[in-house]
């Protein structure tokens, strides 16, 4: 399938997806939960469906209904998995399952796509497991999926590279469920909200652990937890693509279902917005965004919110002067490597785009439509539809359904707003 866009002016309102990394997150501890656990609002996506599959497998039973998901959890033992485990297109269901797989004294397989058998690495996290007892294998010796892990979990320390935030993670909640206490170190660690998302998951199960400056943590073990009711909030990530949208149109939309307390790393990019000049109001959970003065280019160390990398480049080809964007390195072990992807194609539309080692710089650009690919990230489709509402003709992007990802109703909310959407 394929979207085509011409220029359009947005106006209207809509409210922006349930957040992905929440929804994995909630599922996963009610999985390891004691009883019947409730997610409202969850976001209805492949990668959540990939989670819902892989927390049955481990023995929790999940019942889904239009706004809700009711999950039987196994209170922390978990059934030896009798299949293989797909974990499509999602890191974290490769992550998070592989950790908790380690747990169990049986094998456990792990597959996915071919972005995740051939992109996501996954060595980080096999090695720690190993260094903590465990049998951890790439079954082709690439640091790839397909892996094999067979647990217990036997020694009480380990080491790991944290430039990805995944793992960290995966290991935060595993290790939180075996009787015995563990500490992980971590060098170079990155994507610090993401590693606060689980922390504060952890806090809101009332499950222990001590943080020393996200270079090492004590994890003492032996967790319990009881069933749950939980209400996902909305997805800073998906936000970025509407409110970038009607800034590149000079356009005023309002976006609901924002909650700008809630942890989630990527809202730093409503304050990278404002720094170039963007007028953003918040009145309850209603975000507006309203027409203001030029937009003006700046310097972003992205890492704190680097799924924005792609949205803020396109950004930066409707701002004046010189959009520099830092330390996004581990964007290239995403979907695609979405450096050299967004780059790419920016050029295709006439953008003055520039590619670093650990980012781009970005120059204000008259872009023209032109003909787009995706890569088959939907963070390429999204932020490229918004490129081509600003630009100068029609553009064509291909491979477009993997927006469902994280934003299923994409087209459909934009086309409400006024977008010419094909």
């Amino acid at each position: 399938m394929n979207f085509k866009i011409t220029p359009s002016k947005l106006k209207g309102k809509v409210k922006v997806p349930s957040s992905k990394s929440h929804t994995h997150r909630a599922l996963l501890f009610a999985l390891l939960a004691e009883g019947l656990s409730t997610i409202h609002n969850y976001l209805d996506s492949p990668d959540i469906d990939a989670m819902i599959a892989a927390i049955e497998a481990f023995g929790a039973k999940v019942k889904k209904k239009e706004e809700s998901l009711e999950v039987f959890g196994v209170n922390g033992n978990l059934e030896p998995p009798v299949d293989i485990i797909d974990a499509k297109n999602s890191g974290i269901v490769l992550r998070f399952i592989g950790a908790l797989s380690a747990l169990t004294s049986s094998y456990t397989v792990i597959t996915g796509d071919h972005s995740i058998r051939t992109r996501r690495p996954i060595k980080p996290l096999l090695s720690a497991l190993e260094e903590l007892g465990a049998e951890a294998k790439s079954m082709r010796g690439d640091g790839y999926a397909p892996v094999i892990i067979k647990g217990p979990l036997t020694k009480g320390k380990c080491h790991l590279d944290g430039k990805d935030s995944q793992p960290v993670s995966a290991l935060l909640v595993a290790t939180s469920f075996r009787e015995e206490k563990t500490v992980i170190h971590v060098k170079d660690p990155g994507e610090k909200p993401w590693i606060d998302m689980t922390l504060n998951w952890l806090d809101l199960m009332n499950l222990p652990y001590k943080n020393h400056d996200y270079e090492m943590y004590e994890i003492p073990g032996g967790g319990h937890i009881k069933a749950f009711e939980y209400n996902v909030p909305g997805d800073f990530s998906s936000l970025a693509f509407p409110v970038a949208a009607a800034l590149v149109t000079d356009s005023e939309i309002c976006i609901d279902n924002v909650d700008l307390t809630d942890v989630q790393g990527d809202k730093k990019l409503l304050d990278a917005f404002k720094k170039m000049g963007a007028n953003l109001l918040m009145e309850g959970t209603t975000l507006q965004v309203k027409k203001g003065p030029p937009l003006e280019g700046a310097t972003f160390d992205i890492n704190d919110y680097i799924d924005s990398i792609t949205i803020l480049a396109v950004v930066g080809c409707y701002a004046s002067g010189e959009t520099v964007i830092t330390n996004a390195q581990i964007a290239r072990e995403k979907e695609c490597d979405r450096i050299t992807a967004i780059r790419a194609e920016l050029k295709k539309m006439g953008a003055d785009i520039e590619e670093k080692e650990d980012g781009l710089i970005v120059r204000s650009s008259k872009l023209k439509g032109a003909p787009l690919h995706s890569y088959h990230d939907h963070r390429m489709v999204m932020s490229l539809c918004v490129a081509a509402l600003g630009a100068e003709g029609a553009s064509t992007i291909q491979d477009i359904e993997c927006v469902a990802k994280t934003y299923p109703n994409f087209k459909q909310h934009m086309v409400s707003l006024g977008a010419n959407i094909e």
